[in-house]
């Protein structure tokens, strides 16, 4: 009799331990809940504890185990790994998603202050760099490490220039990363599009700018964090265990060469 396996057993992490950074809402939630799903207990973090509580929350409610490491993840990678080492053993998966930026102005490169281009890169590059060193010291053979980066980050973004500048890097980050662990660690990039959380509302908030981002994508709607959580589920499992240093653009079609998409009229 011939034994039959579901490809499906292949997106189970059962038994395994996530870290998901930025994990208090939007993206950050989606995929520590997405990766409870399958099976993982979840080391979070975020600055604010009650949004960290709510994520555990739903892990828990998931079965699974929650641990919540609230502080800002600048200079806290190795803390963050050795609470996950201290309370559950081992680190199987880390997601760098912290981003964004602290200043939500938006303003042209050459106007832009040095304080906030330098701290634009710690936050969204120099951030991941450190988690990625904090978890493959500690990871063993067939882990996986997930950056999420951005769109903005594959061609050129005015008036967001520090960000992209910092995606951009962490891009290639992942890339060499991917070459230096290889064969014992995957290291691959989501780059979400235009997702509609809590931060994004934040720099674009009114209904008009948020129809006219949609216009521009292909598949006719913003995206939402469950999009880059399935994407990053599908990174961590083994079903991509012959994907390493790769950027998955999960954005409805909209590239980095589609800039006036529109759609089709009858």
């Amino acid at each position: 009799m011939i034994a039959v396996t579901s490809l499906l057993d292949l997106f189970d992490l059962s038994g395994r331990v996530a870290v998901v950074t930025g994990s208090g809402q939007g993206i950050g939630r989606a995929i520590a809940w997405g990766l409870a799903d399958a099976g993982c207990d979840v080391v979070i973090n975020a600055r604010r504890l009650p949004d960290l509580e709510e994520t555990a929350a739903g892990i828990e409610a998931r079965g699974r185990h929650a641990l919540v490491v609230a502080g800002d993840i600048r200079d806290l990678s190795e803390q963050l790994a050795d609470r996950a080492m201290e309370h559950f053993g081992r680190i199987d998966i880390w997601v760098n998603n912290v981003g964004g930026s602290d200043d939500k102005a938006t303003r042209a490169l050459i106007d832009t202050p040095d304080e906030v281009f330098r701290s634009q890169l710690e936050l969204n590059l120099t951030s991941a760099f450190q988690g990625c060193k904090a978890a493959a010291t500690r990871m063993k053979p067939g882990s996986s490490i997930v950056n999420i980066s951005s769109g903005a980050g594959m061609r050129g973004s005015p008036f967001t220039g520090p960000y992209a500048a910092a995606k951009a890097g962490m891009n290639n980050l992942t890339e060499t990363l991917a070459l230096e662990l290889a064969p014992d660690i995957r290291v691959n990039t989501v780059a979400p599009g235009p997702v509609a959380t809590e931060a994004f509302a934040e720099v674009l908030g009114t209904a008009g700018q948020h129809e006219a981002i949609t216009a521009t994508i292909p598949l006719g709607r913003m995206g939402t964090p469950d999009d880059i959580a399935g994407a990053v589920l599908y990174l961590c499992s083994d079903a991509a265990s012959w994907v390493t240093g790769q950027l998955i653009l999960v954005a409805g079609g909209r590239t980095q060469r589609v800039h006036h998409y529109r759609p089709r009229t009858s």
